[in-house]
């Protein structure tokens, strides 16, 4: 029985080893794991952050801190200047004097009871000529000013204005 018992407490001792080593690297895993959840948490931190202040100038009064950014796109607003996505709070100033003459040119169109134009009624409307290097650029302005959400493009290949 001596033989046995020796064997047993030679079992029991490896395994208690076995175990204080699973313990060990499991403190590890958890130190790492508090690592990681440490910076997630300051990432929570920061985009709560981030989306407060957002929420925050989206509910200040319409006039209240665009001025400041109309007035510069208005300065900015010269042949080739890039077209900003329409947010709904953007005046028509902040687009290049071609595309306003499109949206102008739409309104005008559509008071007479006509929805849809084509390129080239636009193009003829703008004092262009109706030849198809015109027509088409006319078109290209035409489909920036409707993917950034100022004037609605159909695939029929007309434009109209945009509906409430």
């Amino acid at each position: 029985m001596g033989l046995l018992m020796v064997s047993v407490l030679g079992l029991l001792e490896a395994k208690e080893s076995a175990a204080r080593e699973a313990v060990k690297r499991a403190r590890e895993g958890a130190v790492r794991i508090a690592a990681v959840l440490e910076e997630a948490e300051r990432l929570v931190e920061r985009l709560v952050v981030a989306r407060e202040a957002v929420v925050e100038v989206l509910a200040e009064p319409a006039g209240r801190g665009m001025d400041v950014v109309e007035e510069n796109a208005v300065a900015a607003a010269v042949a080739g200047s890039p077209v900003p996505c329409q947010s709904g709070r953007l005046a028509r100033t902040v687009l290049a004097p071609d595309y306003q003459r499109i949206i102008s040119v739409l309104e005008t169109e559509a008071g007479a009871g006509r929805d849809r134009v084509r390129a080239r009624e636009l193009a003829v409307a703008l004092g262009l000529e109706a030849v198809p290097a015109k027509i088409e650029g006319v078109r290209s302005r035409a489909k920036r000013l409707a993917e950034r959400g100022w004037i609605t493009g159909h695939q029929s290949g007309e434009f109209s204005t945009v509906t409430p």
